[in-house]
């Protein structure tokens, strides 16, 4: 089965399930779902910073400082969280990531999707996925920063960036 014929739950303004669809139909229509955001941190504390290849169906090519993905037909967000960090980070055995909040987001354009942001720390040798990931590395939290006006970076990626540093500043 090809990514663009996964089933998803398309949810409402309030995160209810209102039916199902293939993804590469609800991506084509505009139909809200439901997504992932896993930040993945090494030892150190470094974040998992990646380009995505061109051959994703939704921003190829551009930098994303986020594992994860979408929430299959009937998964909750905690199982799709810890499936997608083991995917795109390529291992098995991490530990069930922490979730922090959940918000709507809406990047115009019918982008609309409910996404519940995570973190998790990665202790474990990464081999990403070459269909998912065109290049990684750990970056410290300056560098990600700096490298912020530098790289072309995912729309919803960034969004649930500032809404994790306005999460952790508000303590």
């Amino acid at each position: 089965m090809s990514a663009a014929d996964e089933i998803l739950d398309i949810v409402d303004e309030h995160d209810q399930v209102v039916g199902q669809s293939p993804r590469g139909e609800a991506y084509a229509r505009g139909l809200r779902h439901r997504c992932v955001f896993i930040q993945a941190r090494d030892a150190d504390g470094r974040l998992f910073v990646h380009r995505r290849t061109p051959t994703k169906l939704v921003f190829p090519s551009l930098y994303d400082m986020w594992v994860g993905g979408v929430v299959g037909a009937g998964e909750s967000y905690d199982d799709a969280a810890l499936r997608e960090a083991e995917e795109e980070l390529g291992v098995s055995g991490l530990p069930k990531p922490a979730f922090l909040f959940k918000f709507l987001y809406d990047g115009g354009a019918r982008r609309s999707w409910w996404s519940a942001v995570y973190e998790v720390r990665c202790e474990l040798p990464v081999s990403p996925q070459v269909e998912e990931v065109a290049w990684h590395d750990f970056l410290t939290e300056d560098e990600v920063e700096r490298r912020l006006t530098e790289w072309e970076w995912v729309p919803d990626g960034l969004d649930a960036y500032a809404r994790l540093r306005a999460h952790r500043a508000a303590g």
